[in-house]
């Protein structure tokens, strides 16, 4: 009960400790003098467990529910309506198979003035998990591969029902090394997985890439995460070589960790990362989703004429 207080009374902290934060760009949400909003906005949110909000301890839905409130404020805005089809769990194959099979999708999707994304990190956890024992770099050539085919087929889907609307495709973050930290190629893995993301969206029309790794990964204070310069590499190869000796007990409860001493099992749990959830060490906590809302609100701003704007007054 003590230890469920201070973990209520640290994320009652951090909420107020970066209240919906200023945007990152200029100018901040105001339309031209000419131009006129439309009077009703529709939001199409659709992706795996990071658009339903897994880890969000208020339950509203993680970064979504954030990003309409703060619209809705910048701008005035009366009515601005949410469909969130978020499932946990779902790789890009599922996700696409919901969008040509699931009726009410397909019809919010048609009428949708804006569409935001989150795909590919259950596609990577596949790979992990399928191949863990013998996993590399090139474990993922092929799946990524694959996974490119598939966003393809996902945006012909969402084309064909809607040729206007903005897709704003989040990419994905590195919350493994907290429970592989065994696997220590693996921020080079997401830094390549989110290369072909965004590589793919630059050739779409009207779809932006929002990166959130370097919000998530190292925490609030970039005290924790992969080193990712190479000034940093000595101090992440002592850190790898440790957690490789260490045969962590907190990888996901995938592998046995029966012949982890209580020391080891230590070192593996003071790796903390403090905008992840503590239920699973994977997903983003309220402070972590806030993060992500403030990263997708910034690039709605900047694109603010590509959904907000009235046809009639463009």
């Amino acid at each position: 009960m003590t230890v469920g207080l201070i973990a209520c009374a640290t994320g009652f902290f951090f909420h107020f400790l970066i209240p919906k934060a200023a945007p990152l760009l200029s100018p901040s949400g105001q339309l031209a003098a000419n131009d006129a909003a439309k009077e009703t906005i529709e939001y199409v949110a659709l992706g795996d467990s990071l658009t339903e909000g897994v880890g969000d301890e208020t339950a509203r839905g993680g970064f979504v529910p954030i990003v309409a409130g703060d619209l809705q404020d910048r701008y005035g805005l009366t009515n601005l309506v949410t469909h969130n089809y978020g499932v946990a769990g779902e790789r890009s194959d599922q996700i696409l198979k919901r969008v040509k099979n699931d009726e009410d999708l397909r019809g919010d999707l048609a009428d949708a003035d804006l569409i935001t994304l989150t795909v590919g990190g259950n596609d990577v956890l596949k790979v992990i998990q399928s191949k863990f024992f013998g996993l590399s770099i090139d474990s993922f050539t092929e799946p990524m591969a694959d996974y490119t085919e598939r966003m393809t087929d996902l945006f012909s889907q969402i084309r064909s029902l809607n040729e206007d609307a903005p897709i704003y495709v989040l990419g994905i973050y590195n919350p493994f090394y907290l429970n592989f930290p065994e696997i220590t190629d693996m921020q080079t893995i997401i830094d390549n997985w989110n290369a072909q993301t965004d590589s793919f969206i630059q050739q779409q029309t009207n779809a932006y890439f929002i990166p959130i790794n370097d919000l998530l990964y190292k925490g609030l204070s970039d005290e924790v995460g992969i080193a990712d310069t190479e000034e940093d590499e000595a101090e992440s190869t002592t850190t790898s070589s440790a957690s490789a000796d260490s045969e962590t007990s907190a990888s996901a409860g995938t592998m046995d960790s029966t012949s982890s001493s209580d020391s080891q099992e230590t070192i593996t749990n003071n790796i903390t990362n403090n905008v992840l959830y503590e239920g699973d060490r994977f997903h983003p906590n309220n402070l972590g989703y806030q993060l992500m809302a403030n990263a997708v609100r910034d690039e709605l701003i900047k694109t603010q004429d590509k959904w907000l704007v009235q046809e009639e007054s463009k």
